[in-house]
Formats: structure tokens, C-alpha cells, sequence
């Protein structure tokens, strides 16, 4: 949403340019095996754009609360994910207070409950992580490559880091709550004025908990200093608040494909934490055998309601609870991790060379035509843009972990995560892990390719 944002501020001043001419890659593509797991997420990305304070989403009972529409009644146990992703803007411009975002966890048990922080990470925009322009492909072995808060945050998840400003372990007296998160979304001195925060969790509880995501503006101290608000006043927020304003569009219901489609933004509790996928042959192999020499299988990533790429394969998470006006489903996944296996063998009598690369095709749901299309030259839009870890067995069977950062735009073909010469007979296990990026826009494709 920030990107598009300042998206719509560069087109205004950019004159139309002609659409890129298609190509077609004729190749296979194939839905992608395995299935979410059953960890829930904790989704909170609408409002996207917070312009008033209130209630982002909350799990706790509606009883006793104020507007007991505003929660949704959903206990966490066990390993959770808490993702977080808003903008704020100075509406009008000159209320440049800053937006402060609140996660508040609730034990409502009678024993205390531990609450482990496994990784975590909370970025902004401005200082932090801002859009810049990058190559599509940079190897990024320490994670110091990244274009937005949300590719930051994936980044760090991805190689496991729990950020400084959180703790490892928070320990919830019976009936007590206590912030997880109370950090701003500071817009004064930007230009326009409009930040935005991105943040995952990845937690562990031994006994029931309930949270909210909350939006309140910084207090004001007697100095005219701002201030962050207090375990007490977000507490009030909760229990007093309704939904934040203004709401995004309503989307539209999955069953009526004939409109124009609305996918609307998430809002609730999503069903899953992460793919795996050990891609064989079929569901009894052991292996991936490498395609012919000149062509190319694909495996659908990221897959939507009307962006399937012929698969029929739906990928986005389903929402375990969810407020009316937001999204069926948790559509691109963000913050999902995915992690793909592929026991690669040449069974040819001749070395091969192969690539495995991803790729993002022009969206389809029914592929028109026999593969994927491409765009010759790459189209203006931002589709992908994240970090991917990569192990393999080199060609002199050194074991290798390698981590890029890439920038698809639409319709971009993608270069190479890695190519092996494949002897004959030879077997490779290479392994792809990425979590999906916020502000990306699904779906992709894992492609492996011989050359001819």
C-alpha cells in the first residue's frame, strides 16, 4: 500500500508508455504439492491506510467490551504468528502526530502463562527501510539488501533473528495483560507525509491467550513532546473503542466470479504459518526427475481466487475468523514461509545442465495459452520483491547456503536462484525457503529448466 501510494504520486507526473509485447515460455505448470500447516496467524492489514484511532483487530470476547462487534472471540495456544502491516498519513497534513501501534496480549486464565518470542522483527518505512530501487537479482549473504518495511521484516525472519527491541520470553500474570509492541508510525518531516510499519512474530504460549492490534496517536507530554500511550490507555482503547476508520473496500464474496473482483485487505485469524513442499514426480516417488533437455516444468506459488495459472490449486490461507467487510481469505499469504524441496536427478546418460528459478508470469487463472506469458520487456509494477535462501550440493559437492534478494516486476521471467551441471545419474537436493513479502502482488512460479 505504501509503494502504491507513492506509486500514484510518480504516475501522475509519468506520461503512459505502451504495453510490453508478449511472450510465451511453453512449459508445464504444476500445482504446487503439500498444504499449510495449522499454526494461525494473527493477520492485521486493514485498515492498511489507519487514519483514526481504534481497533486494528482483536481476538478477545466481545463481553463487556463496548462494541462487542469489534472482537472476535479467538483464543491462541501453543505456536502462533502475530503479522502486522499499516500506513499512516497526516490527515490533513498539518497533524503530523505521530500514529502509534499497539499489540496487546491478554492471559485470562487463573496460572501464568509464558509466552516465548521465537523470532521477531518491526520495521518502518521511513528511517528504516525505505523504497529504493534495486537490480532484480543481488546476492544478499547478510541481509543488508531490502526495498520496504515488509521486505526487511521477511528478511530477518528468514534468517531466524529475533530483533533487539523484543523480548525472548514474556511471562503474563493470571488475568493481566501486557504490550508485545507499542511503537510509532512517525510521519512529521516526511515528504509527503505517510510511513509506514511492517512486523511478524513468531511466538510460542503455554496457555491461553487473546490479542489486539490497536491504533492510538501519541500523548502529549507538558513540554509539547511526544510520548508513547500506556499499558492503561491502550487497555481503554480496547475496551472502550470501536473498528479504526476510514474502512477499506468491501471485498467480493468468492462465489460471484462475474463482478470485478474485489479481494479486499486481511483482518482476522488466517489458517496457516507455512507451506512445505517436497516436489517429486508423484506422491510415491523419492525424486524429481529434471525435464528433457530444452524445456521447463513450473510449480504455482502463491495461488488466489481468480490467479491460478490452470492449476485450480488455491493457495491463500483460509480465515479462521474474520470481520464481514474484510477478506475471505488471506490473499499473497504475506508473511507465510515457504519451503520447497526438490530431489533433483538426471536420469539421462549425459550431463545436463539445469536451472531453478522463480518467476512472475502475467496472472491467469485459465491459461490461455499453452504456458506461461512473459512480457518481453518488464512491465513499470513492482510484483515481487524479497529475499530467497537457497541450499544446494555444488558441482564438487560442497554443501552451499546462498541468500539473494530479487525484484520481479510484471511478467518477469527472473534469473537463475542456481544452476548445476548434472552429471548422468547425478541427484541434488536443492532446497528454496522465502517468506512472502507485503506488497508483493501473487502469484508466482518455482521453475526448473534443462538446457537444450
Amino acid at each position: 500500500m505504501l509503494s502504491f501510494l507513492l506509486g500514484l504520486l510518480i504516475a501522475q507526473t509519468t506520461p503512459p508508455t505502451p504495453p510490453p509485447e508478449e511472450v510465451v515460455q511453453p512449459q508445464q505448470v504444476l500445482p504446487l504439492p503439500g498444504q499449510l500447516d495449522k499454526v494461525p496467524t494473527f493477520n492485521s492489514n486493514s485498515p492498511e491506510l489507519v487514519l483514526k484511532e481504534g481497533i486494528l483487530l482483536s481476538t478477545f470476547p466481545g463481553d463487556s467490551k463496548k462494541v462487542p462487534t469489534a472482537h472476535l472471540n479467538y483464543p491462541f495456544r501453543g505456536r502462533f504468528d502475530i503479522f502486522a502491516h499499516h500506513v499512516a498519513k497526516a490527515d490533513p497534513p498539518e497533524n503530523v502526530r505521530s500514529l502509534y501501534l499497539g499489540i496487546i496480549l491478554n492471559n485470562p486464565t487463573e496460572k501464568p502463562v509464558t509466552v516465548d518470542v521465537l523470532q521477531a522483527a518491526s520495521y518502518l518505512s521511513q528511517p528504516d527501510a525505505p523504497f529504493v530501487e534495486l537490480p532484480p537479482f543481488v546476492e544478499d549473504p547478510a541481509g543488508k539488501v531490502f526495498a520496504g518495511p515488509g521486505d526487511r521484516v521477511m528478511s530477518d525472519i528468514l534468517r531466524g533473528r529475533r530483533q533487539a527491541t523484543f523480548p525472548a520470553q514474556i511471562v503474563l500474570p493470571p488475568k493481566q495483560s501486557q504490550m508485545l509492541l507499542n511503537l510509532p508510525i512517525p510521519v512529521q518531516g516526511l515528504t509527503p507525509p505517510l510511513n509506514g510499519r511492517s512486523t511478524l512474530m513468531r511466538l510460542r504460549s503455554n496457555g491461553r491467550v487473546y490479542t489486539a492490534s490497536l491504533a492510538m496517536f501519541a500523548k502529549t507530554n507538558a513540554d509539547g513532546s511526544e510520548r508513547a500511550p500506556t499499558l492503561e490507555e491502550w487497555q481503554s482503547l480496547l475496551d472502550n473503542g470501536e473498528l479504526s476508520t476510514p474502512r477499506d473496500k468491501t471485498p467480493t464474496p468468492l462465489e460471484e466470479t462475474g463482478k470485478p473482483r474485489i479481494y479486499g485487505r486481511v483482518a482476522g485469524v488466517a489458517g496457516g504459518s507455512s507451506w512445505r513442499a517436497f516436489i517429486v514426480d508423484s506422491p510415491k516417488a523419492r525424486l524429481l526427475t529434471i525435464p528433457q533437455p530444452g524445456k521447463a516444468v513450473s510449480y504455482a506459488l502463491s495461488t488466489l481466487d481468480g490467479g491460478t495459472l490452470g492449476t485450480s490449486q488455491i493457495q491463500s490461507a483460509p480465515m479462521l475468523v474474520r470481520y464481514p467487510d474484510t477478506a475471505y481469505r488471506a490473499h499473497g499469504n504475506y508473511g507465510i514461509q515457504y519451503n520447497l524441496k526438490l530431489p533433483l536427478h538426471n536420469n539421462t546418460s549425459s550431463p545436463q545442465t539445469v536451472a531453478v528459478s522463480m518467476q512472475t508470469p502475467i496472472k491467469e487463472d485459465q491459461l490461455v495459452k499453452p504456458g506461461l506469458r512473459f512480457f518481453s520487456t518488464p512491465a513499470r509494477q513492482t510484483f515481487f520483491r524479497g529475499s530467497v535462501r537457497i541450499r544446494y550440493k555444488d558441482d564438487k559437492g560442497m554443501p552451499q547456503t546462498k541468500f539473494v534478494h530479487l525484484v520481479q516486476k510484471r511478467g518477469q521471467p527472473g534469473e537463475p536462484l542456481v544452476v548445476l551441471n548434472m552429471k548422468a545419474g547425478d541427484r541434488r537436493l536443492v532446497e528454496v525457503d522465502f517468506l512472502y513479502p507485503p506488497d508483493a502482488t501473487p502469484p508466482q512460479v518455482l521453475t526448473v529448466s534443462t538446457q537444450r
